[in-house]
Parts: C-alpha cells; sequence; structure tokens
C-alpha cells in the first residue's frame, strides 16, 4: 500500500486506476464516498484535498450557509477495490473549505486527537474488536406507508423458519459447526480473502457465530486506534459488498431478529507505553489475572462510565434490544477473569504472555461510530488511570443467576435500558471525554441520537397490535 503523495500517484499509474473513490464516515459513524477521476487526482489533490463535498448534506456537518468542505486523502488507506476493475480507493480526512482547518465534527478528526493525547500522557494503545454480522438472503421490508402498517420478512437459507429440507441452524446453536450445516462458509472465507489481498488486513480467524440465520464473525489482528477504526469501517464495506455479489445482504445492526443472540463488537484493549515496548496492563506476578494494577485503573475508568459509554459504544435504538439478560450480550456492569457475563472480562487463554494481556469490552456493537468509540473508551480507560479509580472486586459468578439482592450487595449496576437512558447519562458524565471531544461534536451527537430515538418512539411496532389490540 502507498505511505506517501508520491506513493499513490504511482500506484494509480501502476494499476491503471481511472477512478478515485474518496471515502469519509459522518458523526453516526456511516461510510460515505465521492467518485473522481484519476486524471483529478494529482498533486493539487493530494496537498490540498479535493474541494466538492456539500456538509450540509451530511448528517452532523456543516449547515447549508457554510457546507464547502475539501477532503484530504490519506496515502496508506489507497487500495484497489476488486469488485470494481479500474477504481481505487482512499480514506479521507474532512476540512473546512477557504482554509479554515480541519473539521472539528470529522469523527476520524477525533480518533487522531486521542492518541496525540494519550501520546502527550505518556502512553499508546491498541484495539482488537471481534466484528459480528447477520448475512441474510434477502430482507422484505414494508414501511413506504408506515400509516398503514409496517413489518418485515427475514429470508434465511440456514434458519428453522426458512428450512425446506437442507441443513439447518437451530436458535442459539450456531457457534463453530462444521459445513455443510454452515453453509456461508464460503462468503466468508471470500470477504476474508478480499481483506487479505486488497485491504492489507491480517486476519486471526473467521466463523459461525451462536444464532442461526447466518450470524458470522471476523477477526483481525489488533492496531493503533486511528489504524483500527479505519479497518472496522473498510471491513463493513467489503463484507456488504461481497454479500451484494452473491445477491445477498450483510447487516451489523445489534438485533435484527427476536428470540437468538444479538450482534456484538467486543473490543479488546491495552494500554502500553508510549514506545509501544512495554504492556501496562501485564503482571506476571499477579495470582487473579495477571493484571497489573494500572490495568485495574483501566477498567475502573471503564466501568465507572460504563452507563455514559453507551450512548457512544451501544449507540442506536437496536442496541438496547440486544442488551438484554439470556443472549450472551453484557447487561451489568462489572469485570471478571474469562465470565463473559460481565461488561469487562480479562481473557485468560494463556499465562505469562505479556503481549496478550488485554481486557475484553462486550458492550459495544458495530452500530457505533469506531473513531468516536474507541476514543471514548481510550478516554474513560485514562480517567481510571489518572484517578486510580479502582474497579472493586471482580465477580465470578454468572451474574444473570444472581438475585437483584445478591447484585445490590456486590455493588453491580446496570447498563442503561434504552438509547434516551443512555444519552441522559452521557450529558450528566461527559467531562472525562472533553480532553479530546470538542463541544461541538459532542452537541452534535447527542442531538442527533436525542433525534432518532424521538423518531422511532412514535412508530407503532407489529408486536404492540398483537399485544394491545383487543384493549
Amino acid at each position: 500500500m502507498p505511505s506517501s503523495p508520491e506513493d499513490m500517484l504511482k500506484f494509480l499509474k501502476d494499476n491503471k486506476i481511472e477512478w478515485v473513490d474518496l471515502q469519509f464516515t459522518d458523526v453516526p459513524g456511516r461510510l460515505h464516498h465521492i467518485t473522481i477521476p484519476a486524471s483529478e487526482f494529482d498533486e493539487n489533490t493530494i496537498k490540498t484535498g479535493f474541494g466538492k463535498l456539500d456538509g450540509s448534506s451530511i448528517k452532523g456537518f456543516t449547515m447549508i450557509y457554510e457546507s464547502d468542505m475539501v477532503l484530504l486523502p490519506v496515502p496508506e488507506t489507497m487500495t484497489l477495490i476488486p469488485w470494481t476493475p479500474g477504481v481505487a480507493r482512499v480514506i479521507t480526512k474532512v476540512f473546512w473549505g477557504e482554509g479554515k482547518g480541519r473539521f472539528e465534527r470529522d469523527p476520524r478528526f477525533i480518533a487522531e486527537e486521542a492518541e496525540k493525547y494519550q501520546l502527550s500522557q505518556g502512553y499508546t494503545s491498541f484495539f482488537g474488536p471481534e466484528m459480528e454480522f447477520f448475512i441474510f438472503d434477502k430482507i422484505d421490508l414494508d414501511v413506504a406507508t408506515p400509516q398503514r402498517g409496517t413489518g418485515y420478512k427475514i429470508i434465511a437459507r440456514e434458519a428453522p423458519w426458512q428450512n425446506s429440507g437442507g441443513f439447518l441452524i437451530r436458535y442459539k446453536e450456531g457457534y463453530y459447526p462444521a459445513p455443510p450445516v454452515d453453509q456461508l462458509m464460503d462468503v466468508r472465507l471470500e470477504a476474508v480473502e478480499t481483506l487479505v489481498k486488497y485491504f492489507g488486513f491480517t486476519i486471526e480467524a473467521t466463523h459461525h457465530e451462536v444464532a442461526t440465520g447466518g450470524q458470522g464473525e471476523i477477526d483481525f489482528r489488533f492496531s493503533t486506534l486511528t489504524d483500527t477504526a479505519d479497518k472496522v469501517q473498510t471491513l463493513k464495506y467489503v463484507v456488504k459488498n461481497v454479500a451484494a455479489k452473491h445477491g445477498m445482504v450483510a447487516t451489523f445492526m445489534p438485533k435484527p431478529m427476536f428470540g437468538d443472540n444479538g450482534t456484538g463488537m467486543h473490543t479488546h484493549f491495552s494500554l502500553w507505553t508510549a514506545d509501544g515496548k512495554k504492556n501496562l496492563m501485564y503482571d506476571p506476578n499477579d495470582e487473579y489475572a495477571e493484571i497489573s494494577q494500572t490495568g485495574r485503573y483501566v477498567i475502573g475508568g471503564i466501568l465507572h462510565h460504563a452507563r455514559a459509554l453507551s450512548a457512544i459504544v451501544s449507540a442506536s435504538v437496536n442496541s438496547y434490544r440486544r442488551l438484554v439478560p439470556g443472549f450472551e450480550a453484557p447487561v451489568y456492569v462489572a469485570w471478571s477473569k474469562s465470565n463473559r457475563s460481565a461488561i469487562i472480562r480479562v481473557p485468560s487463554y494463556y499465562k505469562g504472555i505479556e503481549k496478550a494481556k488485554r481486557i475484553e469490552y462486550r458492550a459495544p456493537d458495530p452500530s457505533c461510530n469506531p473513531y468516536l468509540a474507541f476514543a471514548a473508551i481510550l478516554m474513560a480507560a485514562l480517567d481510571g488511570v489518572n484517578k486510580k479509580i479502582d474497579p472493586g472486586d471482580p465477580v465470578d459468578e454468572n451474574i444473570y443467576h444472581l438475585t437483584p439482592e445478591k447484585r445490590k450487595q456486590l455493588g453491580i449496576k446496570e447498563l442503561p435500558r434504552s438509547l434516551d437512558e443512555a444519552l441522559d447519562e452521557l450529558e450528566s458524565d461527559k467531562e472525562f471525554l472533553k480532553p479530546v471531544f470538542n463541544s461541538s461534536i459532542l452537541d452534535t451527537y447527542i442531538d442527533l441520537k436525542r433525534e432518532e430515538a424521538k423518531t422511532l418512539q412514535m412508530y407503532p411496532h407489529p408486536m404492540e397490535l398483537y399485544y394491545y389490540l383487543d384493549s
């Protein structure tokens, strides 16, 4: 992959590129693009950016009276797009027009600022998200006339409601089945091979996940904050396009169907010295989980801010349909070793391996904006370290099976039950974010999410008719 402006121009020439796709992310977290002729992608574009973005048409960006914006390419993100020959893609940074500087509500800018902040504090961090998703054969969606009624139908070849004589996967029994029961291995492998060959990923594993109906997971090698967020956006882009090539639909929404596990983005996090030579979370003398005191402070910070973090890492109304007991999703604010009922666990597959010591934060899902989510996780962790926030004792029992009295006795809080509740928490607990998150993006983000929650609250749900029609 290119690493400099000169490399980009050589890459375009060597690969006979005719078009360049400039990509960026809006405040909620969706990927956008504009495609320009390769002949327009010259030294001037690389140096000053491409100036044809109407920011007023992008969610969370600008008003109509200040809408001229510029996209500046990031060299190391330029790659070929294999399903569209002759086209290259590059992720961009967003700038104000008229030479006014970096756009403060560009989510990638927040991620970059978080990395600068941690270096000023003497740290670097690494992130490793587990990307879950569903691949359906088809979605029939009826929302064109909501006054008449709404509904949807999932068509999925593996699912027990769809299957007509072939292999099926029963509810909650989709973890690691071998083909031919796993009917989507080839699609996942095509996505993985595309990520490796064209987008520079190092893949650690891919497999079917617990739910029926085509739930899968792809895990890639951990990296630094901004690079990992770039990779999350790239992986979603690739999986959706590979699925579309097969006439299927890939979705990263947290809970597309009732009665089975939802889709998460469990995020592995470790804190190191600024030079990346020492894992500050590792202590070989700790008998519980080889977790250092600094590691405990990291956990303490994330637990302390967990309810506010929910608004950013579990960022949709649909997220809170996933965060319910009984489906392996975290509900309770606690930590443990190898205990998946806690919001944070300390993986303990091996002993004595410094580079492997990390925490797994289980609340995030892939509907979030990864640039904002990873930056917020880092800021909560650093707040815990700076203030020496103790996480309390680990909880090694199945928290779902504890009585409310026992949970209260142990001081175990619950995550918010809705996006609105999470936003309330964020509004009352956002000081820890302010060294990196400017008030402009925080206020804009909260306003957008409030409007999202308000809009969805206005639509009657089909199951409400089932329960209340005879009222």
